[in-house]
């Protein structure tokens, strides 16, 4: 364990590209541990974007999906490395140019493991 410290993240964290996009998780997992009510998010976990206004020399160029770098915290849920509010995430584009870290908005504090 690296001794990476933040607040775990749940599927249903509020999530935002770098120009106001929504971000989401499009898939996740049915483990046995949950936060508020919703599972924990992790590194297996796909985001997709949605909303995203950004354009270059007036072409759209939205952030469409979020790919997260886990930390080696040692928690893992299902096999797949937690993800915390300080976890390292890249927004792209559709052709998979970065676009900058995502904004995350919310951290939720409650764990139920079942």
């Amino acid at each position: 364990m690296s001794g990476t410290s933040g607040g775990l993240l749940g599927a249903a964290a509020v999530i935002s590209c770098p120009h106001g996009g929504r971000a989401a998780a499009a898939t996740t997992s049915d483990g046995a541990v949950f936060i508020d009510g919703v599972p924990v998010a992790t590194a297996a976990h796909s985001y997709v974007v949605t909303g995203c206004p950004h354009t270059v020399d007036g072409v759209p160029t939205p952030c469409v999906s979020v790919r997260w770098t886990a930390s080696d915290t040692g928690v893992t849920v299902d096999g797949a490395a937690v993800l915390l509010d300080t976890s390292t995430a890249q927004c792209f584009t559709a052709a998979f140019v970065p676009q900058g870290p995502p904004v995350i908005q919310a951290v939720q504090r409650k764990v139920t493991v079942r």
